[in-house]
């Protein structure tokens, strides 16, 4: 006659609930094309900066994000880093008159500002999603009040 196994309790933790991996690579780029970041089919987005209420794919809610001034500072320090170090050397080579510069530059960081926001936005909902951060947690710690 074999022995019984013997089954030692296992102690529930945060890490040994989850039950579907999150990549965060993945969940950002599809982010960034405007798709949801759990499957990759559905829109995002239901208008420029607004985010859907639910994947139409795979049903994952978005109404917990919280994506808030980040990107906006996102496309802030990315738009300055290209922009600015352009206009300084522009600038210190050249010396073309004030309004040519900004006839140029204006609208050059308007629209690279326009076509950044959105992308990075996605980017940052991807980001709280892979890491389960404001409600993207499907299995909540019983007594840990909601963030």
């Amino acid at each position: 006659m074999s022995p019984t196994p013997r089954v030692l309790p296992q102690t529930w933790t945060r890490d040994t609930g989850l039950a579907e991996k999150r990549d965060v690579w993945t969940a950002m780029k599809r982010g960034m094309l405007g798709r949801c970041p759990r499957c990759g089919e559905g829109k995002l987005f239901r208008a420029f900066l607004k985010v859907a209420d639910k994947c139409n794919c795979c049903g994952q809610d978005f109404s917990g994000h919280r994506a808030d001034d980040l990107p906006a500072y996102l496309v802030i320090v990315i738009v300055g880093h290209i922009i600015v170090p352009l206009v300084l050397s522009v600038e210190t080579n050249y010396a073309p008159p004030i309004a040519l510069q900004l006839a140029v530059y204006l609208p050059v960081t308007l629209i690279s500002s326009l076509a950044l926001i959105q992308p990075v936005k996605g980017a940052v909902v991807g980001l709280q999603w892979a890491l389960r951060m404001h409600g993207f947690d499907d299995t909540p710690a019983e007594g840990i009040p909601p963030v």
